[in-house]
């Protein structure tokens, strides 16, 4: 697909599409071809690659909105918040990533091809 198509499906700018599949291009996840009828194409084993692998090669982009302000602070009380949410989202951080981990694209493209056929069969809304 071209960045143009996916961009659509993602309800985003072509651009963005462009360099996210950089990443993932650069660890060999996809390939790309120049000029008519190229695009973006898979170029891996699909049970063989996870979506933390996925998260890695678009280099681990930040999980959380929340987080300390300052590592430094003058604060007691800023220094007590920080400590407990850094202890809490270092926690959370881990499960995270040990269930992506667990999760290839393999299965995430069974489970769409799943749900394709449940609503084209009348099964869903």
């Amino acid at each position: 697909m071209t960045s143009e198509v996916l961009a659509r499906a993602l309800n985003t700018n072509p651009v963005v599409v462009r360099r996210l599949m950089g990443g993932l291009r650069e660890h060999g996840y996809v390939h790309s071809e120049k000029g008519h009828g190229g695009g973006w194409t898979l170029s891996c084993q699909l049970d063989q690659v996870t979506l933390r692998d996925i998260y890695e090669a678009l280099d681990a982009p930040r999980l959380f909105a929340i987080g300390n302000r300052s590592e430094e602070t003058e604060c007691l009380v800023e220094e007590v918040v920080n400590h407990a949410m850094s202890s809490v989202l270092t926690d959370v951080k881990a499960q995270f990533l040990a269930r992506f981990g667990q999760i290839t694209l393999a299965a995430l493209h069974a489970d769409f091809h799943q749900k394709l056929a449940e609503r084209f069969s009348g099964g869903l809304t």
